[in-house]
Parts: C-alpha cells; sequence; structure tokens
C-alpha cells in the first residue's frame, strides 16, 4: 500500500495500475487499499486522489462506507492522533504553524489528523508508513523528518521503515529513494546524539 501511494503521487500510472492489481489478487482489503490512495489528496492534492480512486472504482466499484461529517469527533481524535505522533513536540508545532498560518494549524488537527488520519480502515501505522513514502517521494524534507518520528513513536522498526524507502527503487524513483534515507539517516543520527547524552 505504501508503494501503490507513492506510484499514486508520482503520477506512475503504468506501476500504480500493477501494483493495484498485485494488491487486490493477493486479496487485500479493498478498504485498506481505498484508504491509502483517499489519504494522498493531503498530500497530492483532490485531483491526483480522485485519478486513482476513478481506477479502484472501475475495478471493484463502490465498496466503502460514507462517514457523517462531523467537526467536534473530527478535533477530539485529530488533536489525539497528532499528539501520538509528534509527542511532547505537539504544542511547538502548533505554536509555530499558528505564527504563520492559524487557519493551516486549526486543519492540521481537523482536517488532517482528525478527518482524514483518523478514519477506520488503516491503522495509525499503517497510515504512517504510507505516509513515509509519500513524503519520500515528493521529497518534502521536514514534513518526512517528522513522520519517520510518527512511525517510531507507534511501533514500526527502523528495518520497516528503511525498506518503505528502498522500494521507491521498484518504481523507478531512485531519487526519492535517496532523498528519503537520507532524512532517515538524519533522524537515525540525531536519536544517537541524544542517547548518548550529546544532544544540542
Amino acid at each position: 500500500m505504501a508503494l501503490l501511494s507513492a506510484a499514486s503521487v508520482l503520477r506512475k500510472e503504468k506501476y500504480f495500475d500493477t501494483i493495484l492489481n498485485k494488491l487486490l489478487n493477493v486479496n487485500c482489503p479493498v478498504v485498506k487499499v481505498y484508504e491509502a490512495i483517499l489519504q494522498t489528496y493531503l498530500f497530492a492534492g483532490f485531483p491526483s486522489a480522485l485519478v486513482s480512486l476513478k481506477k479502484l472504482g472501475k475495478i471493484v466499484g463502490n465498496k466503502t462506507k460514507y462517514e457523517e461529517y462531523d467537526i467536534k469527533q473530527y478535533f477530539i481524535r485529530g488533536e489525539k492522533n497528532c499528539r501520538t505522533i509528534y509527542g511532547n513536540k505537539y504544542d511547538k508545532l502548533i505554536t509555530n504553524v499558528k505564527s504563520f498560518s492559524p487557519d493551516m494549524a486549526a486543519w492540521l488537527i481537523i482536517e488532517g489528523y482528525g478527518k482524514v488520519l483518523g478514519r477506520s480502515g488503516l491503522t495509525l501505522t499503517e497510515r504512517e508508513i504510507c505516509i513515509i513514502s509519500i513524503l519520500s517521494s515528493l521529497k518534502f524534507r521536514d514534513q518526512l523528518y517528522s513522520h519517520i518520528n510518527g512511525a517510531v513513536r507507534v511501533k514500526s522498526g527502523f528495518y520497516l521503515i528503511t525498506k518503505i524507502i528502498k522500494n521507491l527503487e521498484i518504481i523507478s524513483a531512485s531519487s526519492s529513494s535517496k532523498f528519503g534515507l537520507q532524512v532517515l539517516e538524519q533522524y537515525h543520527s540525531k536519536k544517537k546524539l541524544n542517547s548518548a547524552g550529546l544532544s544540542f
């Protein structure tokens, strides 16, 4: 699903089609595939997600249940999820984003971590792994670093994260793989310094 997400946001349609068919042929639950594609709109926009969702729909039809819009519920689960991902850096994150866009600070919680990442169908761990693949593909350094940290916080090991990033080479995205591994190494190096009491 992580590789499917990357193929979607990079508009690598032949790879996307191949990966999609393989997932469905091994009976990967349609809801998981749907959710992995749906959340790409947060990173690549509606046009990209619509193209990929349409392809899925042509194969499996509409097998999803619409979730009623509930902004209070989105805020509650969004704040919970964001705190899970950012830990003690949550308040700093929100304060920082508010300093240049109060709207984006609210949307980050409500739209991103609440409405989308708080949906059922994928665990938060599965979502984080897909997001790492997406952010490596699109080369968003700061966000990738944060979501690597988030993936570690929700119990994804370095082996899995490394594999997810290296797999981008399968869809001819070697530069994205290289970028992702550089950010992962930066994260890993900082963790080593911190654990050795050498943080600055």
